[in-house]
């Protein structure tokens, strides 16, 4: 119940919590996927007609500097909405991290409400309908 946890917490640390950042919101099952490596797990979410997709990755190699506001966990978890160029890091209380979530074999491709996404063996690369995204390795996180 990852969405009831990432509540308590911003409940906790309000300071801390931006809008932008949006803490799991709660469905009836995850849906999602994970990288074979485990590394990477992502979550589409479908709350009040506001879509996203957070990735979460388990292990970076190098940790960017924490941003003044954030108070919480960052460098480790990237959101974007279905729509427009809003990919981010973002300053999270919570995961997305999950076992259950089934496993997109290298060279295989997700999609789901506007997001695509492809697994590779160097990493994953997920864009919205406009072509915007991220590509996450543990050697590099980029935003596009």
């Amino acid at each position: 119940m990852a969405s009831i946890r990432s509540l308590t917490i911003c409940i906790s640390a309000m300071a801390a919590c931006l809008p932008s950042a949006g803490p799991a919101r709660a469905q009836d099952r995850a849906v999602g996927l994970q990288t074979p490596s485990g590394n990477i797990h992502c979550q589409y979410f479908d709350y009040d007609k506001q879509i996203s997709l957070r990735c979460d990755i388990g292990q970076i190699a190098t940790q960017p500097p924490r941003p003044a506001d954030c108070e919480l966990e960052w460098g480790s978890a990237f959101e974007m909405s279905a729509r427009g160029n809003n990919a981010q890091r973002i300053c999270h209380g919570d995961t997305v991290m999950d076992k259950s979530l089934p496993v997109l074999s290298y060279g295989g491709v997700w999609q789901r409400g506007g997001f695509t996404c492809t697994s590779d063996q160097t990493g994953l690369t997920c864009f919205n309908a406009d072509r915007h995204g991220f590509s996450l390795s543990r050697a590099k996180q980029d935003i596009f």
